[in-house]
């Protein structure tokens, strides 16, 4: 069995020296998070959590499909489409970011900026950027990835 083939249903990831088991239900996901350099897997894996977390805190949004779009890990509101897809992946102009995608044909990202301009590096219309050193303002984010996913209901 080859490294990648061990990461098919479950990474291993290692935090805080500790050993935790993180399951995927999609095959596809789980091996490119096996291959991010380790440092942005455990940042990539810490903003997937906070997105699975924020949408099971949401009865709006129900379950998320994890999926890749362009090869990024993303997340869809496929079962209540509520929302807009949210992804996450590095920065490929930067080997020490990694970021929170959104739609650029929402204005997620100008009301994200317009509420939230000292706590994050906006990426144009369409990110948030992170570095491997920033402490992200979790709150902030949550509601970032909560007005995401239900983008949708707030139009109607």
């Amino acid at each position: 069995m080859n490294d990648r083939m061990q990461y098919k249903k479950e990474i291993i990831n290692s935090l805080n020296s500790k050993t935790k088991k993180i399951q995927f239900e999609n095959d596809s996901v789980a091996e490119v998070f096996s291959g991010y350099p380790e440092k942005l897997r455990e940042k990539l894996l810490y903003l997937r959590q906070l997105i699975l977390d924020t949408a099971s805190g949401n009865e709006v949004v129900g379950n998320l499909e994890e999926t890749l779009k362009w090869g990024e890990p993303s997340y869809l509101t496929t079962q209540t489409k509520s929302g807009s897809t949210v992804r996450i992946h590095t920065v490929k102009e930067n080997p020490e970011q990694y970021a929170m995608y959104f739609n650029c044909k929402t204005n997620l990202v100008d009301g994200f900026r317009k509420k939230y301009s000292t706590k994050f590096t906006f990426g144009g219309n369409r990110s948030i950027i992170f570095h491997l050193k920033d402490k992200i303002p979790v709150k902030e984010l949550e509601d970032c990835i909560s007005q995401a996913l239900t983008y949708h209901k707030k139009k109607s």
